[in-house]
């Protein structure tokens, strides 16, 4: 009882520190140009539209790049999609009202301009000095937790207990066991032991077993999804008689949907390919300078219900680079150019793309389209790779945003039917503001394929220890 009333306290404080911040935002925001605008000082419909503009888009923006997930995320991350937030929401307050006094006199948008750059620096500044007492107030309150992962299979497993092993402050790897080596009293009592309980690739009778049990004595449980857990994730809860049932109703994107999406992606490609013009110019001159090469690339790509089209690309690597051997590209595979490093780091290799969806071979969002012969293999390997086929592939999506550099095939499926399952105009729409975060980070290369984390070797099937009474 005690613990539930603190919890409850701790994300009512939490609620209040968010609410403190974007107060403080606003504040920046609009006493700072309330010094150049008289109109903001007095009773006005300017002060008034103002005074509702930016705060709500502030929280929208917010709630669209994840929140300022105090406790959950590390603080660099959070600083980060915060800062893209409020930079938006500056600008769109901005653009309000800039409009509502385009009759004014004396006007200055140059002055305007290194307002809102002192301004946004400010802000991020706030935003940092936020972030980081958050996280340290909340680790002070909150010890890591104590976890035991249980597996099933070893195939991929120092992957996965390397990515946790990054959150140090929230996880705290006990034991790592095979579920199958433990007797059930032993796995009990295993998993008393500990705060949480990880499950990775593990049958389904045990992962019940294992759920209903962790439910059984308040143990927090993460697994890693498959299909089913998908399918299920948005069933509808419905009554019949007196039986409780699930309906998981699969029907695609209705026609309204589809049409939106379509008028969308014409909408957006259209004005990209107008806006990104200049920009796709300089990029063929720079490929062509320096090789001779051709200027674009053509491969043959999957899109819906197995339909090949051919997807267009600025040219990164050398000429006749899969002539010998095709296969992807890796880190820092020698066939990329000096030109092409920075088009894939920049990802405008990809604006061509523009034309692949103004023909309707592609959308805005939706899984990458892969090669031919790839997705062949990725179909024996995990045949629920087809149902990504079931909407047309995508310039940016889910698993594109989400994804590092070494994210699994298999997680980067999961990703991918999760978007499927779960689509909206209003996930479009936040999924296409995120990928401005993409643009601007460096894919990560933690962890080594095959070997764990150093220190974690000793984890192993070791006997329960007394974690927590």
């Amino acid at each position: 009882m005690v613990k539930s009333i603190a919890q409850k306290l701790q994300r009512s404080l939490l609620r209040s520190f968010k609410l403190v911040l974007v107060l403080v935002l606003f504040l920046l925001f609009y006493i700072l140009f309330a010094l150049t605008e008289p109109e903001l000082l007095r009773f006005s419909r300017t002060a008034a539209i103002t005074l509702i503009c930016f705060p709500v888009l502030c929280v929208l923006m917010l709630k669209i790049y994840g929140g300022f997930p105090i406790g959950i995320k590390k603080t660099k991350e959070i600083v980060y999609s915060a800062s893209i937030a409020t930079f938006l929401a500056d600008a769109v307050t901005y653009l309000e009202l800039a409009i509502m006094r385009i009759n004014f006199e004396n006007r200055s948008y140059v002055q305007d301009f290194f307002t809102l750059i002192g301004i946004f620096l400010l802000q991020v500044i706030a935003i940092n000095l936020f972030g980081y007492l958050g996280n340290y107030l909340y680790f002070k309150v909150n010890p890591p937790a104590k976890c035991l992962v249980l597996f099933g299979s070893k195939e991929g497993l120092p992957q996965f207990v390397g990515k946790i092993a990054r959150y140090k402050k929230q996880f705290q790897i006990c034991q790592i066991c095979d579920i199958a080596s433990l007797a059930e009293d032993e796995l009990r009592k295993t998993i008393r032991a500990h705060n949480a309980v990880f499950l990775y690739s593990i049958g389904e009778s045990d992962k019940v077993k294992v759920l209903e049990y962790c439910y059984k004595h308040n143990r927090t449980t993460y697994l890693t999804p498959e299909l089913s857990d998908i399918i299920t994730r948005h069933s509808r809860h419905v009554i019949i008689d007196d039986v409780t049932v699930l309906e998981s109703r699969i029907s695609g994107l209705t026609f309204e949907q589809r049409v939106l999406k379509r008028a969308m992606d014409i909408a957006i490609s259209g004005i990209g390919l107008l806006c990104a013009s200049p920009i796709m110019l300089i990029e063929a001159l720079a490929i062509k300078l320096e090789d001779h090469g051709p200027v674009f690339f053509r491969q043959p790509r999957v899109t819906k219900d197995g339909k090949v089209f051919e997807v267009l690309k600025f040219r990164t690597m050398i000429v006749d680079a899969d002539k010998n051997n095709k296969r992807l590209a890796s880190q820092n595979d020698d066939r990329i150019t000096k030109v092409g490093h920075f088009l894939r780091k920049t990802r405008m290799d990809e604006l061509p793309q523009f034309i692949n969806i103004l023909k309707g071979d592609m959308s805005i969002v939706g899984p990458r389209p892969e090669q031919v012969e790839i997705t062949e293999k990725y179909v024996e390997v995990l045949p629920e790779f087809q149902y990504r086929l079931k909407v047309k592939a995508g310039l940016t999506g889910l698993a594109q945003i989400q994804g590092k550099y070494n994210t699994t095939p298999r997680d980067k499926l999961i990703f991918d039917l999760i978007y499927i399952e779960q689509y909206s105009l209003f996930v479009d729409i936040k999924l296409i503001l995120q990928t401005v975060k993409v643009l601007f980070k460096s894919d990560s290369t933690e962890g080594v394929v095959g070997e764990f984390p150093e220190g974690f070797d000793h984890l192993f099937d070791q006997p329960a220890a007394d974690h927590q009474n």
